[in-house]
This record gives C-alpha cells, structure tokens and sequence, in this order.
C-alpha cells in the first residue's frame, strides 16, 4: 500500500478552493430552485396584492394555492436532477440540509398560521427572515457575494415589515424575494454560463 501523500498548508488551501469552486459551479447548474420559486413567489406577492387593494377580491389568498402545485413541479424536477450521477462534497450536503430545513420552516409557519385561526398578519416577516437565514447561509458557503448581500438586506427588510400591514408586507415580500432569490439566481445562473463558454 502507498502512504498517504501529506498536503501543505498551499495545497491545502488549493484543494479547498477548487472545492469550493465546483460546489459554487454545481449549484449555478441548479439554479432553477432559486429562478421558478423566486419568480412563483413574487408574482403571486403582486398578483394577491393587486387583488386584494385593486379588485377587493374577497378570495384573493387562493392565488396562494399555487404554492403546492410548485412543490410538485420542484419535487418532479428534483427527481429528475437525482438521477443524474454526481460526487457530492461536504458543502453539497450541508446545503441539501440547509434547504430541507428552510423548506420544513415555511411548511411549519404555514400550518401555525391556519391552525391559529389564518393570523397572517405578520406571516411575511417569518417568511422573509427565512429567505435572509437560508440564502446567507448558501452565499456564505459557496462564496457568492450577491446572495449573501441579498441575505443581509433581508435581515433588514424583516425587521421594517413588522411595522407595515399585511397588505403592504405583500410588496415588502416581493423586494425581498427579488433581492435574495431572483437576481442573485440570474447572476449565478450567468457565472455558470460564462464558465461553460470558456471552457468550450
């Protein structure tokens, strides 16, 4: 048997940025996460919104029912991603966890806020603290600064929101899930497709 080769200090620093590196560039590949639940989110922000002050809908929270049929389309998509074979590093697995966590947290809100008599008032509050947890926690690892200024903001947009109303926290969620999951998404998205070009 060979011994083990012993790394320096340099080479292990390399090692870990060329980690770091591919993680950053397996999850730019998986992208679609942060694009089709940003663009579903913030459009049915706008959409309950306008129906709610605009049109005065009394029913203008079935919008919201979207959100199942989302898991549904994630889950399928997930599925499919799963079947494709990749190596994954210690900061692949830490974000799955991470995700399965936040994605727990927003199905616990969601029960806490019907069973205590649909109370919604101050729901995107919780909400956005969660964007700001779980998309500072994913730039962190992966070393993408927009994500984790989107997180930063977000830490901010949740404190101001607690003094709005629903209605207004709407609009508030919508700059939050731009900031933290539509453009940092576009970004990376575009980071990957810039690394793709190069090396073609």
């Amino acid at each position: 048997m060979e011994p083990e080769k012993e790394f320096s200090p340099q080479e292990s620093l390399d090692l870990i940025r060329t980690m770091i590196s591919k993680t950053k560039d397996s999850f730019a590949d998986n992208t679609f996460y942060f694009l089709f639940w940003g663009w579903l989110v913030f459009g049915c922000c706008i959409a309950s919104y306008v129906l709610k002050v605009w049109v005065h809908y009394p029913n203008h929270f079935y919008i919201w029912w979207l959100m199942p049929l989302g898991g549904i389309v994630s889950w399928i998509y997930g599925s499919s991603q799963a079947k494709k074979e990749r190596v994954k590093s210690f900061v692949d697995e830490a974000l799955d966890y991470v995700w399965l966590a936040v994605a727990m947290a927003f199905m616990v809100l969601v029960l806490v806020n019907v069973v205590g008599g649909q109370n919604w008032q101050t729901a995107f509050t919780y909400y956005i603290l969660l964007y700001a947890i779980s998309t500072f926690i994913t730039g962190s690892l992966i070393r993408f600064k927009p994500l984790v200024i989107g997180g930063l903001i977000n830490f901010l947009l949740a404190v101001v929101s607690v003094r709005f109303g629903y209605d207004n926290q709407l609009l508030i969620g919508a700059v939050a899930i731009l900031i933290s999951y539509i453009i940092p998404g576009h970004l990376l998205r575009g980071r990957l497709q810039k690394n793709k070009y190069k090396h073609a």
